[in-house]
């Protein structure tokens, strides 16, 4: 069997029964595809698909595509069946590198041809994922955002035996998908978007240790300070646009000697009991009570209305 163009794919192969690979299952499916979908074990199945079904509710609200249903799931234990048919491998299987390489060695046997294998991880590197793969040029990372059914990005990069011509294939493919696919220039860890991601948790949880804020101030002065217009712009744009004609120059030139300033932290602080009592307490003070699906749907449902106006957003102007 030869590689399938991006457009011909018709069946996904989806492992792993968590948020992460069920989420990706049903987006999938949103998108018209038949998905085969691996579990370790069928007493998985059933929350397996609930989290299939409450996401179809969103995916549903942003809109459907042609003959996108949930009937074209199947679900298996057995990975030769998973990997026969399958014209692309979304692999979402626990963060653990022993596990994620002895489970690419037996797809690299079983998955047909040279269909691209695709891994979810967050953590680890496709060069530590792929050493004991047979056939290491069509794996890479596609790594998602949670929930992935609803956020768009998908960041993609190889390891040191990845054909580039396989990464190549994974970007048009996702955008095929209706994702929004970021090449990385080279496989670097954390990839970009978590990397960013965390040096907001490490400024966070400094604040909370060192008695400067609560995790409800934090949440309110993201919500209602940069979180809005990150979503419309992202960081670098946010500072080009704030400072007028001059544009990023301007606020270089100007704010660049505050970057030596000591606001920032760089390194993580201690994870002691008290920083980690202070964060659970926080955030279960905020929760008050709520059930985590209760606050998933809320959760789901502001994802949607803002991704609906950021495609308003982007229409030009008549």
């Amino acid at each position: 069997m030869t590689r399938p163009t991006p457009f011909n794919v018709r069946r996904v192969a989806s492992i792993g029964g968590g948020p992460i690979g069920a989420g990706w299952t049903a987006h999938f499916l949103a998108r018209g595809y038949d998905v085969t979908a691996y579990l370790h074990d069928l007493a998985e199945e059933p929350v397996f698909r609930g989290i299939v079904d409450t996401a179809w509710i969103s995916l549903e609200a942003l809109g459907l595509a042609d003959g996108a249903s949930r009937t074209r799931l199947a679900v298996t234990t057995d990975l030769t069946e998973l990997a026969r048919d399958a014209d692309f491998v979304q692999e979402s299987a626990p963060e653990n590198l022993a596990v994620k390489q002895a489970l690419y060695e037996r797809l690299g046997q079983l998955v047909p041809g040279d269909v691209i294998i695709a891994s979810s991880t967050s953590g680890l590197t496709m060069t530590e994922i792929q050493a004991r793969c047979s056939t290491p040029g069509r794996t890479v990372v596609g790594h998602p955002f949670n929930p992935p059914y609803l956020l768009p990005l998908v960041e993609i990069t190889g390891g040191a035996r990845t054909d580039p011509g396989a990464i190549a294939w994974a970007r048009d493919f996702y955008q095929i998908a209706g994702k929004a696919p970021l090449v990385l220039k080279k496989e670097i860890p954390g990839f970009i978007a978590t990397r960013l991601q965390e040096a907001l948790w490490r400024e966070a949880l400094h604040m909370v240790a060192n008695g400067e804020a609560t995790p409800q101030d934090i949440d309110t002065a993201l919500i209602n300070g940069p979180g809005p217009r990150l979503a419309l712009m992202g960081q670098c744009m946010a500072f080009h646009v704030a400072c007028g004609a001059g544009g990023m120059a301007t606020n270089l030139d100007q704010f660049g000697p505050a970057l030596k300033l000591a606001w920032t932290r760089l390194k993580a602080p201690e994870l002691t009991q008290e920083l980690r009592d202070r964060m659970v307490d926080g955030c279960n003070e905020m929760a008050a009570g709520r059930h985590f699906e209760a606050m998933a749907a809320d959760r789901d449902r502001g994802i949607v209305a803002i991704l609906k106006a950021i495609r308003e957003a982007a229409q030009p102007a008549s």
